[in-house]
Formats: structure tokens, sequence, C-alpha cells
């Protein structure tokens, strides 16, 4: 027996989304007995929409007779959903058989979003959002195909003509623009509960980058009298514990959940914004450093990871541009706050921003959600997932959170290294990367540019522009103002910039253009240019370094690794960037002091090493195109049974499947079987009497007994 539920006015959207009658590629009636439809009805004497049950005609071969019979209740249903009646829920299903054992009942829409949480990483990257748009281009060309060979059949059986093209290439189109529309509704549907995490992350986020370049502007006036080393060694020992920080997130975030792992962050963010805030001299700001920097280096493992897990497949790539612009942002804002603040009564107050922010962060965390995918993890059972699940999406039905969790897990368990989601991020993957040669050599590059996008001198410039423009400009706080705000529109720039480049050209440009500035910021430092010309090649180093060095050693891990290895790259990554930031924070005052209008160019030779490498060995990652997408879906679908109704009742199914479609298949048989021997002695139940007058005029009878005439419940 099939639920036949209309589930909107809109033909197209509803035969496509809702499989309300058999032309639908994935509507498997081959394997199924011959049924009595459920349809809805408008029943006299009930104020709501009821479901009889009638023998009709197959919709298969005649789909219009399901059409006047649909209610105006059932007309004004949003897509997808299921009727909810009293006593009984009528979902919209397709029965298929999958020869690995993997999710049955999937619409279209819900086998594209399977196929986008697969092949996504649950990790929030900066710019992934074409990776994410090309998976559900190739998804909804694959659907449409198959739709439209699919009516090209039906059609051809009724008039024995097929389809033209130009009604086959309108079709196609619709049908493709349709399905596309509806996958990339996540991106835009945004819940409360989301939200609040969004926030919360963004400003962990934010924190990093404020205290990246707070230290730059009050060097004169924070205990005025220190030494070059005391502060070299404050500004850099934030790059101490920033590594430290990133290897205790990759372990706590599996023991304590991405939940207990940020109010971890958050309150040792706060614990170094008071100590730092209330510093008695210089070795309070040195310790207040390394506890920001731990904690900074967790929130760059956490946050991408529990941004990723939260939001949808098609909102990961936003949300992980949102974390990098809210960092700039950081960077910026320290900046501009040094105006009035970078004074030997005011610095105090730029120091506590941190513990401010913190203590937002703690208000708003009584509202904050724990992953789902990490409570699955845990326990495939778990009710509190769901009900988590069941507010982050704004679902309301049990079986569209059934649905939904079969998507975390499922996608779990594929990304995992060696099947258990919870060792996704253990020592088991990464020993898993170096065992295979092909994935070690991408793990080296991966490495090599996390040691470029350091070693090249960028982080000279956010700790040390101040310093460095004092006798260069008039204003070197003005000057380093300018360079944050550049970094800021740079960010936006590069992001518009990978939508269409390819990854090794963008990073080539990149560093033949910081090269330049960096040779040319030599040239006037010795007295060939004007002073002044200084700050432009500083604002052009900075420039060039965003659209390419910045973020695209990040993005390139996300598209050079399987989705399994991408948080055990990241982690490994993200420890040795601290480490490279580390070197670079702790010697430039002394490349300053000791090279003088050269310190610049150890950076060069860094910058010119990274383009011979990207030239020689580094693979292009932009991704696949949408054809080889395709392709793969088409391969990793290829289990899926797509049979067309040919009028016989044969099972085509295969003798390998999953055990749930086994045993239903079993039960339909015997229900079948059932049907026939009542049918035979005459004693068979059609379900539903004619409706007459007695009827609605039997208000003492129950809905059911109205139904049935009395014949059984």
């Amino acid at each position: 027996i099939t639920n036949i539920t209309m589930a909107s006015n809109d033909d197209e959207r509803r035969r496509l989304l809702d499989f309300g009658n058999g032309s639908n590629p994935w509507y498997n009636t081959a394997t199924m007995p011959t049924p009595h439809y459920h349809h809805p009805q408008q029943i006299p004497g009930y104020g709501g929409v009821m479901a009889m049950t009638q023998p009709l005609q197959n919709p298969v071969q005649n789909p219009a007779l399901l059409e006047p019979q649909m209610s105006e209740a059932h007309k004004s249903q949003s897509a997808g959903m299921a009727s909810m009646v009293p006593g009984q829920q009528m979902l919209t299903k397709s029965y298929s058989v999958h020869a690995e054992g993997a999710l049955g009942y999937l619409t279209p829409l819900q086998l594209g979003r399977h196929e986008l949480y697969e092949r996504v990483p649950f990790t929030a990257v900066f710019g992934m959002q074409q990776k994410e748009r090309n998976i559900t281009k190739a998804f909804a060309s694959y659907a449409a195909d198959l739709d439209t060979l699919e009516q090209d059949q039906i059609v051809y059986s009724r008039t024995n003509q097929h389809l033209s093209v130009d009604e086959l290439d309108s079709r196609r189109t619709r049908a493709s623009l349709l399905l596309m529309d509806e996958l990339e509704m996540d991106a835009v549907l945004v819940t409360t509960p989301l939200i609040v995490a969004i926030f919360v992350a963004g400003l962990c986020q934010f924190l990093v980058g404020y205290n990246t370049g707070v230290m730059n502007s009050p060097s004169s006036v924070v205990f005025s009298g220190h030494s070059t080393l005391e502060w070299s060694i404050a500004v850099s020992v934030f790059a101490v514990g920033g590594p430290w920080g990133a290897v205790a997130a990759g372990t706590l975030v599996d023991t304590r959940g991405r939940r207990g792992a940020m109010a971890i962050c958050i309150y040792t963010f706060l614990i170094g914004g008071i100590i730092q805030t209330t510093a008695k001299n210089m070795i309070f700001i040195t310790v207040a450093r390394f506890i920001i920097g731990f904690a900074s280096g967790f929130s760059s493992v956490l946050v991408p990871i529990y941004l990723g897990e939260l939001a949808p497949p098609t909102l990961r790539g936003t949300l992980g541009t949102l974390t990098q612009f809210c960092l700039v942002t950081g960077i910026f804002v320290s900046d501009l706050l040094a105006f009035p603040f970078a004074t030997e009564k005011g610095w105090r107050i730029l120091f506590s921003v941190t513990a401010v922010a913190s203590v937002i962060q703690i208000l708003c965390f009584p509202f904050l959600i724990e992953s789902p995918r990490w409570l699955l993890g845990r326990d495939r059972d778990s009710r509190r997932a769901r009900h988590i699940i069941k507010k982050l999406r704004g679902l309301r039905y049990d079986h569209e959170i059934e649905i939904e969790v079969n998507h975390f897990v499922s996608a779990s368990h594929k990304q995992a290294c060696d099947n258990n989601e919870e060792n996704t991020s253990s020592k088991v993957a990464f020993l898993a990367m170096l065992m295979d040669k092909q994935i070690r050599k991408l793990l080296v590059c991966s490495l090599v540019l996390q040691m470029a996008q350091q070693l090249c001198g960028i982080n000279a410039v956010f700790y040390y522009s101040t310093m460095f423009f004092e006798g260069l400009i008039d204003s070197p706080l003005l000057g380093t103002t300018l360079v944050g705000g550049v970094n800021v529109v740079a960010t936006y720039i590069a992001l518009l910039l990978m939508e269409n480049t390819n990854r090794r050209t963008l990073i080539l440009w990149s560093a033949g253009g910081m090269f330049v500035s960096s040779v040319m910021l030599v040239v006037c430092l010795l007295g060939y240019f004007s002073k002044m010309a200084s700050l432009f090649f500083v604002i052009s180093f900075v420039s060039f370094f965003e659209i390419g060095l910045g973020p695209i050693p990040w993005l390139i891990v996300a598209e050079m690794f399987e989705a399994k290895y991408v948080a055990t790259a990241m982690s490994a990554s993200c420890q040795l960037n601290w480490v490279c930031n580390f070197i670079v924070g702790l010697i430039f005052p002394y490349m300053q002091s000791s090279l003088g209008a050269f310190s610049f160019l150890p950076f060069a030779v860094v910058l010119l090493f990274t383009i011979i490498f990207v030239i020689v060995w580094l693979p292009e990652t932009k991704g696949t195109t949408p054809e080889e997408l395709r392709d793969d879906i088409v391969r990793s679908l290829s289990h899926l049974m797509l049979l067309s109704d040919d009028g016989s009742n044969e099972n085509h199914s295969s003798s390998v499947g999953n055990p749930i479609d086994i045993e239903w298949r079993r039960a339909m048989d015997d229900l079948k079987q059932q049907e026939e021997e009542d049918m035979k002695r005459g004693t068979y139940n059609y379900g539903f009497q004619p409706i007459n007058s007695n009827l609605v005029e039997a208000p003492e009878l129950d809905w059911q007994t109205r139904i049935t005439g009395g014949a059984g419940t």
C-alpha cells in the first residue's frame, strides 16, 4: 500500500519532489504489489482532510485520476510535507532498493541533500561555496536527465511518439532549476539556534583577529621603558599558545563535545582578557598573551568544526567566509580603537575588549546548542540530537527529522577514516594519511603552503607595522589603520576571484605580487624612492597576500583531500601555522634592527621559493568540473533501482539489499497474498462504504466508523 499525498498545486514541484505520481524515476512500482492507492478527500461532516482507501486505477497509468480528488487543504501545503490527520500520518516516500544497504525512501530533493552531506566536509572553510554549487548543479543535472528520460518513456507508451528535442530541453531545464532552487534553500533559511551559534563562534574569530593586531599600536605606552626583547616575547608568545590550543581543541572537541569545548574557549578568552587588562607589569602581559593565544588556537580548530556540523552543506562555505571576515575585521577594529585608547591612560580599555566580548558570549551560552553530529556519533538513537535537529532545521514531523538524522549518520560514516565516526579527528586519521603515498604527497603540499603563509612575513606587518612606519610617515598609526582596512577589502576581492580562478594561479599571482612588493619596499627604504612610497608597497604586500596566500592554504585543504581527511589535515596545518607565526613574531624586531632597510629581503627569498614550489609540485585543486562531478554522482547512485512501470508485477529487485527493504518486500508479498485470498473467499474489506446522507446525519458516529462503515478499525 502506498500513501499518495498531494502536497502542492504546482504539478511540476509535486511530481519532482513529492513522488505524488508514478512518472517520477525514483518511484519504483515494479517491486510493489498491485496496491489500493490512498488519496486525500474532503469527508462530509469532518472539517479536516481525511484519507480514504479506494480501489483505483494505477495512477502510473493514469495520473490524471488523482487530480480532481485533491482537496484545497492539500493543495495549500508546502512541498514535501506530510498530511497530519488524527490517528494517521500520511508520508510522502519513494520505495527503492540499494545494493549496498544505503538509505532508502528518499525523494530527489532528499537524495540531493544526502549527496551534499556526504561530499561536503563537516567544516566551515572560507571560499568553499563554489564546491557546494558545483555539487548542487551536478546532481540537479543528473536528476533532470532521469526525469526527462522517464517522461519521454511515458509519452511514448501513450502516443507512440517521443518528445521533441525542444520539449526535452525545456523539461530538463525546468526540472534542473527547480531542484537547484530547492537544494539551495538551506542557504537562505537560517533558524534562531544557528544564528546564535554563528554569533558566538564569530565573536571567537573576531577575538583571534583583535588580539593579533592589538599589540601593534600601544607598544610605546604599555609599561614604557621595556626592552625590545620583553615586547617581542609578549607579542610572539601569543603564537606559542596557539599550537597548544590547537592540540587541546583536537582532543576536547571529541571528549567534551562541541558545546563544552566552546565553553572552555570562551572562559579561556575571559581569563586572558582580565589578566591583560589588570596587568601590573610585562610579565602579566606575557602570561595573558599566552592564555589568549591558547584560546585563539583553540578557536581556530573548534569554530570551523562547530559551524560546519551545525550548518547545512550549502551554507558551510558561507559561514567559513563569514568567520574569516570576523577575523580580519577584528584586526581592523583593533587599529581603529587604537586612535582614542593607545595612550598611557587608555591602553587598559584597549585590552579590556577581549574580556567584554567574552562576557557577551557567556550571556549567549545558555542558548547555544550541541552539535547533533557529535551526539549521534556517541548514540545513534540520541533523543537530544533529534530535538536539536528539529530546532536547527525548523522541522515539524518525525519522519523529516529521521531523514536528517540519516543524512548526518551516513555522511559521518563515509567521512570516517576507519568507519568509526568517533575517530574522524584522531591519530588514526593522521596515520592513515601518512601510510597512503598519494595522500602523503598532498599533506606535504598543504603543510608547505602553511609555512609559506607565515614565513612570507605577513604577521610582521600586523604585529609591528606601527614600529615599522615610525620615521617613514608622519602618522604611523594612520598607516597601520590603512593596512587593516585594505586587508578587509582585499578579503572580499579574494572571495570574488576564487569563484572563477584556479588556485595555483591565485597563489602564483599572490606570491609574485608580494615578492615584487618586498623588493620595492627594500628599494624605498634604501632611499631610491620617497619614504611615503613604502606605505603603498606595504599595502600592496597585504593586498596580494589576501588574494592568494591568505585564504588558499586553508581552502586547498578542503579541496585537495577527501572529506574524511579534511578535519585531520586542517588540524595539522593549524598547528604548523601557529609555530611559524611564533617564529616571525619573535625574530622580526631583531631582523629590523640588524638588517635595517633589508629587513624584508628574507621574506622575498621565502616568496621566491614558494613560487618555484607551486610551479613544480602543487596540483590544481579548484575541483572537478560539473561534468566530472555528474559522472561521479551517476556512479555513486548507480545502485539505486530506477524502473519504469511496465504493467507487470515482476520483482526486479536485487537479491542483495538493505535488510529493512527486504523485510518490507516480504511484508508486502504476504499482504498481497492475504488480500488475494480474502478476495477469492469474498471476505475482502475494500475499506469504504458509499457516502450517503445517512453518514452526514450521524454525528454520534466517530470518523473511523464513518469511513469503514463499522467494518473494522
